[in-house]
């Protein structure tokens, strides 16, 4: 594996859990893999799953990690042919080629504006690292994407899964914030690349996700229906692809312990952090069958995979 940007750069999913799944068992006999590596984190937004999972995973590893606030002081250019005298200190070919040196892992977390969806789905950013930077740069969440998210989603429901080929349904939630699409991109792109859960995405009308990362997923606009008989509820909140950025106050589709009625004793995901009585209750977040907590720990082994993967490949 060349970078990790995507589902798309995976040879093999099941590879990767496993491989999460063995350091997750034993970390201690994983301590030397990046020994006398550089793991180099910048964050333009901010982050505390992601961030300190990261350092955690690389640490764990044996890596010597950096971690680089980008957001409100070194600020990157990213256009090219540009007059550069105005507030952008650097442009990102010098940066790239820079940072590549200093490491050998690259990872980039970056956020969508939500004002121009043909900008933000340019991914620039996280593109412009992987085209200047002369090591494997790794995405730790996109304007579009979220893949590390996501295969600490997969970690957790091969581990919980009591069925072979368990429903698997990601329903759109409340939420007082205009939030990305990137998360349930991410996780409905993962989830029909993996091929081993029947996915079913609900959400309002007017709120579809981008169609290339839906692909092969049922897409209902009726929660209860898409809801029964499920074997795993991922609830997450985003902003409409096609109306690019409008948030709606749908406070009905809030999952509570009645929507869950109607599953198959369904376990409650979300990728955190949550509102909690807006997105989902308190009587279905604290109970037994939340796994909230258990993807928050997937997050360090899901990246320790990536990274080794990365060194090997």
């Amino acid at each position: 594996m060349k970078n990790f940007l995507s589902v798309h750069d995976a040879a093999s999913i099941d590879t990767l859990i496993e491989r999460a799944r063995a350091i997750k068992a034993d970390p201690v006999a994983h301590g030397a893999t990046g020994r006398h590596k550089t793991l180099i984190n910048l964050f333009f937004n901010p982050s505390l799953r992601t961030r300190l999972s990261t350092e955690k995973a690389g640490t764990t590893l044996g890596f010597q990690v950096i971690t680089m606030d980008m957001a409100g002081g070194w600020k990157l250019e990213f256009e090219d042919g540009v007059v550069m005298n105005l507030d952008r200190a650097e442009h990102v070919k010098e940066a790239a080629g820079v940072l590549s040196q200093y490491c050998d892992i690259l990872a980039v977390r970056s956020f969508p504006a939500l004002e121009d969806r043909a900008a933000d789905y340019e991914d620039r950013i996280i593109n412009a690292f992987k085209k200047y930077a002369t090591v494997p740069v790794v995405s730790l969440e996109s304007a579009t994407r979220h893949p590390l998210q996501s295969l600490a989603d997969c970690i957790t429901i091969a581990e919980h899964r009591r069925k072979e080929r368990p429903k698997v349904v990601l329903t759109w939630a409340p939420h007082p914030r205009q939030l990305p699409q990137a998360v349930p991109n991410s996780f409905a792109e993962w989830m029909t690349a993996w091929g081993e859960v029947d996915l079913v995405v609900a959400n309002p009308e007017g709120f579809d996700l981008a169609p290339e990362f839906t692909a092969g997923a049922e897409v209902l606009h009726d929660q209860t229906k898409a809801l029964r008989n499920a074997d795993f509820v991922y609830a997450k909140n985003w902003s409409a692809y096609a109306d690019y950025g409008a948030t709606t106050e749908r406070p009905d589709w809030l999952v509570d312990t009645d929507k869950l009625a109607v599953t198959n004793d369904a376990y409650f995901m979300h990728c955190l952090p949550v509102r909690r009585n807006v997105v989902v209750s308190d009587g279905v977040l604290d109970s037994n069958r939340s796994l909230v907590l258990e993807q928050a720990n997937n997050r360090t082994w899901s990246a320790a995979a990536v990274l080794e993967a990365l060194l090997a490949g």
